[in-house]
């Protein structure tokens, strides 16, 4: 580097740290009290060989007795989970003056119990891989969902990240859902509630708000909202029912928007396409838009299969 760009670098340089004295949040410099976002993804990478056992593998563990295998693996994960768990903790402030023992301690208390509902998290993935393969004609068999389907993919992290949520991990659930969401299009907070047999079909902007909580056997479609009917409180909304329940045995079809903390979508309802929700919805309902007809003749129009005319310009 000649003398012009050294001085040109330095003049930055002098720039930028007379910017970041300025003392904003953005110029804040504790990078150790955030978590890793690279060791969080790697995290779920490895959470997957644990769930699917016989679909993702790792050319690192050359192992070929499985219980070895998924001993070097789970200690692995573990390791690294804790640390991260206890990198997060820091932004609780319950932990802010804990001792870094004490943040320790509980990182690993955290992360055994973690583990310890994986069976109870696989139970679930299990259910939707089947309601998944139950409703979708177009699957050739359950390995092609667990290999190649967003929906599963998305929903398989969102449970690994719930149980996080519910055991109070700052920030780390929350960077998991966002990386299967940048990954899959579905934006699936981990607070929501999600029952068994959950199917996402498609999946492709999907979005599942904080609090809501959807029942047994609901199969959602791309471009559903289930989100909430004003943010413009902002954070004084933190923590409140702003979003739907769904009921057991609901559809929603592609592009509906359910909207609301008080609204309920009874159980065996179905949600058609586009439709635009904010007040509950009866058991067994039906909720479509009325289909508009479109009258006309010549080489520009097209008939149904029902014999209804529609325009192909």
């Amino acid at each position: 580097m000649n003398d012009v760009q050294y001085k040109e670098v330095e003049d930055i340089v002098s720039l930028l740290m007379n910017d970041y004295n300025k003392k904003r949040f953005i110029d804040s410099m504790t990078i150790f009290h955030q978590p890793d976002h690279d060791k969080v993804v790697e995290i779920c990478h490895k959470l997957l060989r644990i769930f699917f056992p016989g679909f993702y593998r790792d050319e690192v563990y050359k192992i070929f007795n499985m219980r070895h295998t998924l001993s070097a693996l789970i200690e692995d994960v573990m390791y690294n989970m804790q640390k991260q768990v206890g990198i997060a903790l820091r932004n609780d402030q319950k932990y802010a003056d804990a001792s870094e023992e004490e943040v320790r301690g509980q990182a690993k208390v955290i992360t055994m119990q973690f583990f310890e509902r994986i069976p109870e998290m696989r139970t679930y993935i299990d259910t939707d891989v089947q309601a998944t393969y139950d409703g979708d004609p177009a699957a050739s068999g359950k390995d092609e969902i667990v290999l190649s389907y967003p929906g599963l993919l998305a929903v398989t992290i969102y449970r690994m990240a719930h149980v996080l949520f519910e055991l109070k991990v700052p920030l780390i659930p929350r960077m998991m859902t966002e990386y299967a969401h940048s990954q899959t299009g579905i934006d699936i907070n981990p607070g929501a509630r999600i029952g068994k047999y959950f199917m996402i079909d498609h999946g492709t902007g999907i979005v599942i708000g904080a609090t809501t909580e959807i029942g047994d056997h609901v199969k959602v479609y791309q471009g559903v909202t289930l989100g909430a009917l004003s943010t413009s409180a902002g954070q004084k909304l933190h923590g409140v029912k702003r979003h739907p329940t769904i009921e057991d045995y609901v559809t929603i079809y592609s592009g509906a928007s359910v909207l609301g903390g008080k609204t309920v979508i009874g159980n065996h309802s179905i949600i058609g396409s586009n439709v635009f929700v904010t007040s509950s919805i009866k058991p067994n309902s039906r909720v479509t838009i009325q289909n508009r007809n479109v009258d006309g003749s010549g080489d520009d129009q097209c008939a149904g299969q029902d014999g209804s005319w529609f325009s192909t310009k």
